[in-house]
């Protein structure tokens, strides 16, 4: 059997008190009693040298170095009158009093742990993880050429800033892209960075929210230490109008710690060289919701727009997302394509897995257009 002493020792510290008490109590056994008016007697007669006062009795010393004990009456005006007779007086804590003293060790002992455990939780420098491979390339990504095009300088400035630098060329500091939920924003700032073969750091809104105040900005300074630390890097923050909406200062608890957030943002964008080898990337859907002093020039330089796949993409996106579902003849990707109009990417393979279900529930292997039909139905069109 493994001896575990943290089992042990609870009961060790038991043992030990119930043994001190026993052992006090026969100690205190053999002394002599003497009626507690002959004890203040003596007390007035300067008799009396020292006196230990307990829950129920008084052991006391006379001037001989003598031990005696009487009844202890618990008058308030006891250790007073001790005092003025010039008696070394000691109070000794009873039973009651050191239980209640250990508890009260105890619950503040837990409480400070708990409270150190949840502050790490909250600022832990593994907050935030530095993907240094994402496994992402544009080839992974259908659509998107216009904006692929406009990210190679960015990718090659990453890679060679001081090539750049000595022609007066400074990379962004930061890039918004905004579209709707679903067009693959994360996924094109995951091929960036494999593009770029530079260190990858994902983040999104509510990583930055806390029930403490502080907390948020505290986090911000954090990502972009690690940031820093880990250059050639790439910063993304999804869900960005979640904390960069506009600052409000009607001095709610909620608006306060969104202002400094922001106010935090602003320092860190401002705080690092355009060529540090920092971007900033966040994903927003509506650029408007954002506060001013972040969208200005010099923060976020840039704006692009994640569009809803067009028709051909939206052919490549029913060819890579029906692999494997077996379609049925009818179910064409120029069909499918039509059908799909003004749906995201994520919508799109969310219908096609639906209709394949669909099919699979009826027991049949291939999924037909009706089945498509009843996907959109039952997805909405949203």
């Amino acid at each position: 059997m493994k001896f575990k002493p943290k089992i042990f020792l609870p009961i060790f510290l038991i043992l030990a008190l119930v043994g001190y008490f026993f052992y006090s109590d026969f100690e205190s056994a053999k002394i002599q009693e003497i009626p507690y008016s002959e004890f203040l007697k003596n007390v007035e007669e300067k008799k009396i040298r020292s006196a230990e006062i307990s829950e129920t009795e008084i052991i006391f010393t006379d001037s001989l170095g003598k031990n005696f004990k009487t009844k202890n009456p618990d008058s308030p005006l006891l250790k007073e009158f001790l005092l003025k007779n010039d008696v070394d007086v000691k109070t000794q804590k009873n039973f009651s009093q050191i239980i209640s003293l250990a508890l009260d060790i105890i619950f503040y002992a837990i409480f400070f742990i708990a409270a150190i455990l949840v502050f790490r939780k909250f600022i832990s420098p593994n907050s935030f993880k530095v993907v240094r491979r994402t496994g992402v390339k544009f080839s992974d990504i259908i659509g998107m050429d216009s904006l692929k095009r406009d990210m190679v300088q960015i990718m090659q400035i990453m890679k060679s800033p001081e090539k750049f630098s000595k022609r007066g060329i400074r990379m962004p500091k930061g890039i918004l892209l905004e579209g709707a939920p679903g067009n693959g924003k994360t996924l094109f700032a995951r091929a960036l960075a494999g593009e770029a073969s530079v260190n990858f750091i994902p983040a999104k809104a509510t990583d930055f929210e806390s029930m403490f105040m502080a907390i948020g900005p505290m986090k911000v300074k954090m990502l972009f230490r690690k940031a820093r630390s880990c250059a050639p890097c790439i910063v993304f923050i999804d869900e960005f109008d979640g904390i960069g909406t506009r600052r409000n200062y009607s001095g709610s608890a909620i608006e306060t710690e969104n202002t400094r957030i922001v106010t935090a943002l602003l320092n860190e964008l401002d705080g690092f060289e355009a060529n540090a080898g920092v971007l900033v990337i966040a994903a927003t859907n509506s650029v408007r919701a954002l506060d001013e002093a972040l969208i200005r020039p010099g923060r976020f330089d840039a704006i692009f727009s994640v569009p809803f796949p067009d028709e051909a993409a939206r052919e490549n996106l029913v060819k890579k997302y029906s692999a494997g579902k077996n379609p049925s003849a009818e179910c064409t990707a120029q069909k499918l394509a039509a059908m799909f109009s003004g749906f995201s990417c994520a919508k799109i393979e969310s219908v096609l897995n639906k209709a394949a279900l669909l099919a699979a529930q009826n027991s049949r292997e291939q999924f037909s257009l009706d089945d498509v039909r009843a996907a959109i139905s039952a997805l909405g069109r949203g």
